[in-house]
């Protein structure tokens, strides 16, 4: 929580907003798709199970894999209620999640760290997509499937598992990736080692979110070493979430936004 707290008072002191861009393209990025909150109104079915999840008491087994948690706190059995609540990421971010996904017209995803499903959704809703989704713990696995079936879509892929071992595997595959958003073991070796297999199949329009980047100080240095990559040449650091662009033709430039 100190670490957090110094961080999004760094944040607060050196952020800027649209004033302060010149490059189309992030000119673009940021007015366009990150500040425009255009799709506010969009996903009432995705937010009514979102606030049903929050009224659950049902418990679910929770996956040892992973940085210790702050829902959880080591149990091996949480309600899922609680997990709803303080375990899924805000609604402004899942929005802001399924307008990446316009801006990069993305078909093909990947999303590390299922949960409930409630991102998924999001991402899944851009037309003529598909989403591959990565989930540890069997019990949380299978309410997302629930989820999904419930709101009917085919384009969702769940894969099950340890992901240190289901990752690579699905990289085998080959398949391009357009947009990839980070949200599993918020370690820094197992964060730097999903970013290093993802990039093998990401391209120069490909977009990258790396979610709680200032969760942790081993989540702050797995955030300093992704947008220092030579192959990241756009990283823009929102707080909650970082995002990189890979598009070889631009100089290499980090942005601190206010969102």
């Amino acid at each position: 929580m100190v670490h957090t707290l110094k961080a999004y008072i760094n944040h607060w002191l050196h952020e800027v907003n649209s004033h302060s861009l010149h490059a189309p393209l992030i000119y673009q990025l940021y007015t366009g798709y990150i500040q425009n909150d255009y799709n506010k109104s969009n996903f009432e079915s995705f937010e009514a199970t979102r606030k049903k999840l929050q009224a659950e008491t049902f418990e679910v087994e929770t996956s040892a894999l992973g940085a210790a948690s702050t829902v959880h706190s080591g149990q091996t059995k949480v309600k899922a209620g609680v997990i709803a609540k303080r375990g899924i990421t805000p609604a402004r971010i899942s929005r802001l999640l399924a307008r990446l996904a316009d801006f990069s017209n993305a078909q093909t995803m990947i999303e590390l760290g299922t949960s409930f499903g409630i991102n998924t959704l999001y991402m899944a809703s851009k037309k003529n997509s598909r989403i591959f989704t990565f989930e540890a713990a069997p019990d949380i696995a299978q309410v997302a499937l629930t989820n999904f079936e419930h709101h009917g879509f085919t384009n969702i892929e769940l894969l099950q598992g340890n992901i240190d071992q289901t990752l690579p595997q699905f990289l085998d595959t080959r398949l391009q990736i357009d947009l990839a958003f980070i949200d599993a073991n918020h370690r820094l070796t197992p964060t730097l080692n999903y970013f290093n297999e993802i990039l093998k199949r990401m391209h120069g329009d490909s977009i990258m979110v790396i979610d709680d980047i200032y969760w942790s100080e081993g989540m702050t240095q797995a955030w300093q070493a992704i947008k220092a990559h030579p192959q990241v040449t756009l990283s823009i650091d929102l707080f909650k979430i970082g995002i990189v662009l890979f598009k070889p033709d631009l100089t290499k430039t980090h942005y601190r936004l206010m969102f």
